[in-house]
């Protein structure tokens, strides 16, 4: 994984990871560059501390510092030499990249009438490295398939931040637009037209607005668009029969996705939280649960055999489990390991 981003590192920092074993280098999902503190990697949902010759430690002891000069270099690369063109992206503090990888930002915000106008002195990055995982959805779609309208049930899925939901809904947008659907009784199924906001450009990771990830040949992609508005564009323009949004959560994502399920769509979308007792403390999603929008919930949770997901139907949604309960004891279904990096012996 570590190939797909090495273009964007300053030849310092180039260097200095390349000493990761080989391995390492393809497990690598987050890199935590920070001025004048020490290097942070992650990977399986670790993270360590990097020292100059490669090696990886729990403490920061004796770990690797970034310089201003790297950090300056590394900020040039991300912008294209352009802090101007990406003010839009400044403001939202991220910048997403060609491949779909997301560089969060952390420094001095600069405000203009109470609100964030972008971010100045910027100190910190993290480099999160998109990955496509074919087959990632395969032991979970069978349990959210419509049988009745042979499509996919609306379905909110649920994770903290990196528990892999992204490269969840984009499988499921590939495997639905194919028509790869699981099962025997399923098998004969056509493909179902899909329309993907990819608001972050993660899900479909557009160039010049063609997906350079394979999200399926029924599957159009309003890029860099906020969810709400790409949402009700989708619907008036291309006649989706399954919409795909990422990380909903404002009232006007609420209201496009009642509009969609008026309208016959069904709708996936993912959203943070720890679980469905979270989600319905949000008043946005808590909503959209009471109001039917969605009929299916996915918990997600990264152990260290892979990625649990748990599936609770509309006939559960109104008695959220308790978070002492282990999984196999709480309402719907108990808990499946899906390794999802290791779903097939193709994946990257």
């Amino acid at each position: 994984m570590l190939a797909r981003v090495v273009h964007l590192l300053p030849a310092e920092l180039k260097t200095l990871l390349e000493r990761l074993p080989e391995q390492m280098q393809e497990q690598l999902e987050e890199i935590r560059i920070r001025e004048g503190r020490p290097l942070e990697v992650g990977f399986r949902g670790m993270s360590r501390f990097m020292t100059i010759d490669g090696n990886l430690r729990q403490t920061a002891d004796g770990a690797y510092k970034p310089s201003a000069d790297t950090c300056r270099k590394l900020l040039e690369r991300i912008t294209n030499y352009s802090l101007y063109a990406m003010e839009e992206e400044l403001r939202r503090g991220f910048i997403t990249v060609s491949g779909g990888h997301r560089i969060g930002l952390a420094g001095r915000t600069i405000l203009e009438g109470g609100a964030v106008r972008g971010i100045r002195d910027i100190g910190a990055f993290n480099i999160r490295v998109a990955r496509e995982v074919i087959g990632a959805s395969a032991l979970l779609l069978p349990k959210l398939i419509d049988r009745a309208r042979k499509t996919l049930h609306s379905t909110l899925i649920l994770a903290p931040p990196q528990q892999g939901k992204t490269t969840l809904v984009r499988d499921m947008a590939r495997t639905v637009s194919y028509g790869l659907w699981p099962g025997y009784e399923a098998s004969g199924w056509p493909g179902r037209k899909v329309g993907i906001v990819d608001e972050r450009s993660e899900i479909a990771a557009c160039v010049r607005g063609i997906p350079t990830f394979d999200v399926g040949p029924r599957t159009d992609v309003m890029d860099a668009c906020p969810k709400a508005e790409g949402m009700m564009m989708l619907l008036r323009s291309m006649s989706p029969e399954v919409l795909v949004a990422d990380e909903i959560g404002r009232p006007e994502d609420g209201e496009a996705i009642r509009e969609a399920s008026h309208a016959g769509v069904s709708v996936v979308a993912t959203a943070h939280a720890y679980d469905l007792q979270d989600a319905r403390g949000r008043p946005v999603l808590r909503k959209l649960l009471d109001d039917g929008a969605f009929t299916h919930v996915v918990e997600l949770k990264r152990t260290e055999q892979g990625v649990m997901h748990r599936v609770v139907s509309a006939e559960t949604q109104g008695r959220p489990a308790p978070r002492d309960l282990p999984p196999s004891q709480r309402a719907g279904e108990g808990p499946v390991h899906v390794s999802i990096g290791r779903q097939r012996a193709d994946d990257p």
